[in-house]
């Protein structure tokens, strides 16, 4: 068998059509199926997702965080949870998720409830990132307004000096987040715009059973 490459990749080719798309009855078992796919064929942050979320005032937000894998069921991401983000999903729990894989022609679309990591779970994974990485959590005042970017490279070095040679903890306001999906949407970019759209949805977040659906492009 030939090596995948996006040149001779075929996004319905080896995966069920049609009402046979629904044999796998867990929707996160088909998203690890294409993502599996997606980490291959896209070179750049294949784990980028948009999160959408909506204000306190109604305003909608979107923007661009990287998925951290499956925690209990759910897609992971980290943030500073004092970020305008983080004020949205107190706000309202209720948030949007998309992959979208270009070259693939392929997008997944997530709807859920957000809920935050256990501080454990935060901590586990803030010592896994580049010390740089959790340099920054400390350095940025996330979404606050600042005078200059020298500002926060002067940050950045004084925390170099006081952690050096110690192991960085966790900052307090910095954690996980994680969509426990509703409804999951797999799109399929075809010819003549005759898109593949499958869709699971449950009735809440303690029911196991998916409904399943297709829908016209």
């Amino acid at each position: 068998m030939s090596e995948i490459t996006l040149e001779n990749y075929d996004n319905a080719k080896d995966r069920p059509i049609g009402q046979a798309f629904f044999q796998i009855q867990d929707p996160l078992e088909h998203f690890e199926r294409e993502f599996q796919k997606a980490e291959l064929l896209i070179k750049k942050d294949p784990n980028a997702m948009a999160l959408s979320s909506v204000s306190a005032a109604g305003f909608p937000s979107s923007r661009m965080v990287l998925f951290k894998g499956f925690v209990r069921q759910g897609f992971s991401f980290f943030t500073n949870y004092n970020s305008q983000k983080s004020q949205d999903l107190k706000a309202q729990p209720r948030v949007a998720l998309l992959f979208f894989w270009a070259p693939m022609e392929q997008q997944i679309r997530i709807e859920g409830e957000v809920a935050r990591l256990t501080r454990a779970e935060s901590e586990q994974y803030f010592r896994s990132r580049p010390r740089l990485s959790q340099i920054g959590a400390w350095a940025s005042h996330q979404s606050e307004g600042i005078e200059s970017f020298e500002i926060l490279q002067a940050r950045v070095e004084e925390l170099e000096k006081k952690y050096e040679g110690q192991e960085i903890p966790c900052p307090p306001h910095w954690g996980g987040w994680h969509v426990l999906p509703l409804k999951m949407e797999f799109w399929f970019g075809q010819r003549g715009r005759l898109h593949e759209r499958y869709v699971y949805q449950r009735e809440s977040l303690s029911s196991r059973a998916w409904t399943t659906s297709m829908l016209s492009p």
